[in-house]
């Protein structure tokens, strides 16, 4: 089993460089990091960001996950959620059969309500259940959408397609997202549906952010403004223009971009004025609340820790945004108190996210990271930061 001292991601990025046979120095030569910065995550004495994560898995040609340690699998085991993921691959993987003889389907409008339901589900952070009922729920839109095609049903496939996505990138199964992605795609065409094609461009852009292949994720975003501008601009098309502009600027932020940063925030804010909040446009939580929480989410990419506290510290979540995304506003708001030296403000963050959304807290990359370099900083560790590391698994 291992100890805290080896299952780190400092530790998994050490293990690989002298796998490629390479010293510190040889290894930070290849990073837009120094070497002192390298041996501090070695060694466990600073937290991993995400961006410097993915430059090593770049740098050594390997999946993020190797270093990250994805998916927590013990963890998932224990909570009885790695038997939910196979029953999803299986139902990923027959989208293809037509229809099925064996299959006794809901009427089409409880399966088209079932579809929303299930994104409401994710974005409420009820994993467990959203997982174990997705299954069913796609192997009965495709045998619907393949006996009696409709754009309705088309794009409900397309919908489930990306809860199985959210699903996976939440487990830490980004192979299995992957997968969900292409499937997205495929019922979004059958359903020409330009916005739902835009949204998975999107979506495929941030699996090339995670890698840190930021000019792909780049070229995906502006491939989803030209899917989106060839549609009449509605407040659909623009929520989505909208997302587009925020994943854009996030990818531009950890280029390091800050002008491309400007102009994305600048265009997402003068959308969200003109159709103020619309968090029911698929499901994207676009509007003023999400503009501010990306421009402090650039601002932590850009390692710009005192403006993105101080961003954290100015903002005013309304009621209705989405548990997921107020979870994730907390773990990032503890990576930049724990950056800022407010370690015990981050822990506190940590802890309100674990109790708004705990499995997703629990397998947040940035969330288990930061847990480390707390009782890694903390010359005697508080009840609750030892509870909290058991509780993530280190």
């Amino acid at each position: 089993m291992p100890t805290r001292d080896d299952d780190h991601t400092g530790a998994r990025i050490k293990e690989q460089r002298r796998l490629a046979r390479l010293t510190q120095r040889q290894f930070a030569e290849r990073l837009p990091y120094s070497y002192s910065y390298l041996n501090q995550v070695e060694c466990g004495a600073r937290p991993a960001t995400a961006a410097f994560v993915a430059a090593c898995a770049k740098a050594l040609s390997i999946d993020v996950t190797v270093l990250t340690g994805q998916p927590y699998v013990t963890e998932l085991q224990r909570d009885r959620l790695a038997e939910l993921v196979r029953p999803i691959r299986e139902s990923l993987d027959l989208y293809d059969l037509g229809p099925n003889p064996d299959l006794i389907p809901r009427p089409a409008p409880q399966l088209i309500a079932g579809a929303d339901r299930l994104c409401a589900e994710v974005r409420a952070t009820h994993l467990r259940g959203a997982a174990r009922a997705l299954p069913g729920l796609i192997a009965e839109l495709t045998h619907t959408a393949w006996s009696t095609p409709s754009t309705e049903l088309w794009q409900a496939l397309s919908s489930a397609y990306r809860t199985a996505h959210d699903i996976s990138v939440k487990l830490g199964y980004y192979d299995l997202s992957t997968v969900a992605l292409d499937r997205m795609d495929w019922a979004a065409h059958r359903a020409s549906d330009p916005c739902l094609a835009a949204v998975r461009q999107y979506m495929r852009a941030l699996v090339y952010f995670r890698e840190g292949e930021y000019r792909i994720g780049q070229r995906l975003i502006a491939t989803g403004h030209q899917v989106i501008a060839q549609n009449d601009p509605s407040r659909e098309a623009l929520a989505v223009a909208g997302q587009l502009h925020l994943g854009g600027a996030v990818i531009a932020a950890r280029a390091e971009q800050q002008s491309s940063v400007a102009q994305h925030i600048g265009e997402a804010h003068r959308i969200a004025q003109r159709i103020g909040d619309a968090s029911d446009v698929h499901w994207l939580s676009f509007g003023p609340a999400n503009v501010a929480l990306h421009k402090m989410s650039a601002a932590v990419e850009m390692c710009q820790y005192d403006d993105a506290l101080k961003q954290a510290r100015h903002l005013k979540l309304p009621p209705r945004l989405p548990t997921s995304r107020r979870a994730h506003f907390l773990i990032e708001r503890a990576r930049a108190e724990i950056e800022t030296g407010h370690t015990d403000a981050a822990l506190k963050s940590l802890v309100e996210a674990r109790h708004l959304a705990p499995e997703q807290t629990r397998y947040h990359p940035a969330a288990r990271e930061t847990v480390t370099g707390l009782v890694r900083q903390s010359r005697r560790t508080p009840e609750t930061l030892n509870h909290m590391a058991a509780w993530v698994g280190l």
